[in-house]
Formats: structure tokens, C-alpha cells, sequence
């Protein structure tokens, strides 16, 4: 036998699963071959992808993935859009804002976060203390756990907005802890 005909044989059954995409034929096809019904880059670029979002949702595109995929946009951005025009509900990441409640706990850390300077991310850190301890006191693991998420939270977000010295801050507060 081969290594060809090995390889055909092991790969026979082999699925690939994406996270983003369940067209996995549209991956393998070449630029030559490709045909689109859809709208050429320039034609689309007219709209803003918000705009684009919209259009898609409304004419009965409801999976975010493809969504994003279709738009060239984050998923959290399809979602957030969605959800400031009410037409969808429940969806929480990283840049979900803390003034929508995502749980029995959300309502104890609303507008918490902020890392816009290094002493308002202090003070966070100060609040999200605060709330861990009365929840260690009530022997509330959950609701220690929640403080942990929402610092990890502030970390990340911090973080990926290139403030680095804010980031620390809630950093060393989830080292200690």
C-alpha cells in the first residue's frame, strides 16, 4: 500500500468542525472556481457594516456567525448591534457591558468596571473587594466567583484597550484572591 493510499484510507472519514463556518465545501474552493450570487466588495462597501447587520437580520439571517462572517464583523460587534435594535436578547462576552444583567449576581456589580486611569481602576478593584468579602461573609462561592469573572473582566478588556498599567491593577487583585 502507498502512503497515498494510506493517507486516503486514515483521512476517509475525517470531518473538520469549525467554530465560525458549517459551509466546510466553501473553504475548499478555489478563487477560479468560485461563483457568488452576493454583491461584489464594492457594492457592499457603500452600507456600514451596522447597516449590514441589520439588512441581514431583517431578511431572516438570525445565526450570528454567519452574520459576522458575511459582514466581515466580530461576533460580539453582530451581537451588540442586534441587541442596542432590541432584536435579540441574552447574549453576554467579554465586551457585554456590566449594566446588563446576566445573572442573580450582575445587579450586585453593575457599572463596576472602569479603567479609563489607573485610580478608577483602583477604585473597581476596591468595589469588587468589597463584594468578594460579602460574599466570603454570606459563604457565597458563586458570588466570589462572580467578583473574579468581573476582575478578569476589567484585566482583559484593560488590556486589549492598550492600558497596561490599568490592566495590572486588576491583575495583581486576582492573583491575590
Amino acid at each position: 500500500m502507498t502512503r497515498e493510499d494510506l493517507l486516503t484510507q486514515k483521512t476517509k472519514n475525517f470531518k473538520l468542525k469549525f467554530d465560525i463556518t458549517d459551509d466546510v465545501e466553501s473553504l475548499f474552493v478555489s478563487d477560479a472556481d468560485e461563483v457568488s450570487d452576493e454583491p461584489k466588495k464594492d457594492e457592499t462597501d457603500k452600507h456600514t457594516k451596522k447597516e449590514q447587520i441589520l439588512a441581514l437580520y431583517k431578511q431572516g439571517v438570525t445565526d450570528l456567525a454567519r452574520i459576522a462572517r458575511e459582514t466581515e464583523a466580530r461576533p460580539s460587534y453582530v451581537a451588540q448591534v442586534l441587541q442596542s435594535e432590541k432584536l435579540i436578547s441574552g447574549y453576554f462576552d467579554l465586551y457585554t457591558t456590566t449594566g446588563v444583567e446576566q445573572n442573580v449576581y450582575s445587579r450586585f456589580f453593575r457599572n463596576v468596571l472602569s479603567f479609563k486611569t489607573v485610580d478608577a481602576a483602583c477604585e473597581s478593584v476596591k468595589k469588587i473587594d468589597r463584594l468578594y468579602n460579602y460574599f466570603e461573609r454570606l459563604g457565597d462561592r458563586a458570588g466570589q466567583h462572580q467578583a473574579m469573572v468581573v476582575a478578569l473582566i476589567g484585566k482583559n478588556r484593560a488590556r486589549w484597550s492598550g492600558k497596561a498599567e490599568e490592566a495590572k491593577v486588576f491583575s495583581e487583585w486576582l492573583a491575590a484572591h
